[in-house]
């Protein structure tokens, strides 16, 4: 299979599937326990329908939006993501030129593989920085002055990780940052050559914003959950994220709030922007979808603060089905992690460009030119 023959999610998926060792990928790919919340998260769509009009003149499509002062060309982003040098050797640099080619947001992870200032040379686009919180102090004020020094827009304090989910195909694998091989796992990254090439004479893999402070997932192996359960603050609270909040100083957002008491919390903070994300499906399995549950928080603090949509989205039709409840937009993570794995920055660049294309298709289809057009009224849950 080659990237031309890549026209959707699933076809990306499977080229990544034949480029990494199967522990690699499972990473990308699994999620928590049964994996049932990982599945629901894009079956929720499956339980909206849409009503397009016709007639309505849509040459002319805008796709434009604007989520926490970024004004992006289209309505959705790059979710920041972790280890991205693991999946292809040119990590979040192909990711970030990506983006800045097609005007959206990009998110870089404190567990990047990419400095933030690397980063900042390659786009002047809008940039985010997602911020774990960990229990060394020191390395929470490196975090936050490296990124507010490299300029980055806005600050995303993920909360919804204060211990690392049951990935039980990562436990199976022995996946570890860095990775290290094993009886199970060494006949797949043998007849995977071409990664295996690239990730031992290329740059040195590092998770570099953690360098100085932490050996773990660096020079020595751990699983990421086990990175999350032993190196992350357990105790962080509301208070903390308001001081953090008070300490950026700028637009500041929370990822992976699912319940509307907490909305109303991250408005009254402060925040100017939510992820209402179940971290992919990765953390606790059973949990409800973003997608099922943002009417109600919409509905609770729309008009406050900028509701983005993250976890499940495979289709066009899907962003446009989260437009049409209230986001103000959405983000995307393995879609591109996918992409990237089966092809650097080529493959990013296509899949966000598939991505646009069916917006625009869809939009035209629904009858809409400007992404403001999108309400519930062109909805019908099933």
């Amino acid at each position: 299979m080659r990237l031309t023959q890549c026209h959707n999610y699933a076809d990306f998926r499977k080229l990544a599937k034949s480029r990494l060792p199967s522990p690699i990928f499972d990473y990308i790919d699994g999620a928590a326990d049964d994996e049932i919340t990982y599945r629901r998260n894009s079956q929720s769509y499956d339980e909206v329908d849409l009503v397009p009009n016709v007639l309505a003149g849509v040459e002319n499509v805008n796709m434009e939006t604007e989520v926490m002062g970024q004004k992006l060309a289209l309505p959705f982003y790059c979710a920041p993501t972790a280890l991205q040098r693991l999946f292809h050797h040119e990590g979040e640099r192909a990711v970030a030129k990506a983006a800045s080619k097609h005007n959206t947001m990009f998110g870089v992870s404190s567990l990047a593989t990419v400095t933030v200032e690397n980063i900042a040379k390659i786009t002047n686009g809008p940039k985010l920085f997602q911020f774990y919180f960990h229990k060394d102090r020191g390395l929470n004020d490196a975090l936050l002055n490296r990124a507010k020094d490299a300029k980055f827009n806005v600050l995303a304090l993920t909360v919804d990780t204060i211990t690392g989910g049951n990935r039980e195909r990562d436990l199976r694998s022995g996946f570890t940052s860095p990775p290290k091989l094993t009886l199970d796992s060494i006949l797949s990254f043998a007849l995977h050559p071409m990664w295996a090439w690239n990730f031992y004479t290329k740059e040195k893999f590092d998770m570099p914003h953690l360098s100085g402070y932490v050996t773990e997932g660096t020079n020595l192996a751990v699983s990421v959950g086990e990175y999350f359960s032993t190196m992350l603050d357990q105790s962080m609270n509301w208070d903390d994220a308001e001081k953090l909040c008070a300490q950026w100083d700028g637009e500041f957002a929370l990822k992976g709030i699912m319940s509307v008491e907490d909305a109303k919390r991250a408005v009254d903070i402060g925040c100017t922007g939510i992820m209402v994300s179940n971290h992919g499906g990765r953390q606790l399995d059973g949990s409800r979808a973003p997608f099922d549950q943002l009417a109600e928080i919409c509905d609770a603090v729309g008009d406050k603060i900028d509701v983005i949509c993250e976890g499940g989205i495979q289709r066009g039709t899907h962003v446009l089905k989260a437009l049409s409840v209230g986001a103000k937009c959405c983000s995307i993570g393995r879609y591109y992690l996918y992409a990237l794995a089966a092809a650097g920055e080529a493959g990013v660049k296509r899949a966000l460009n598939q991505l646009r294309l069916e917006i625009e298709r869809d939009m035209k289809l629904m009858g809409v030119t400007k992404i403001d057009q999108l309400d519930r009224s062109n909805i019908r849950y099933r």
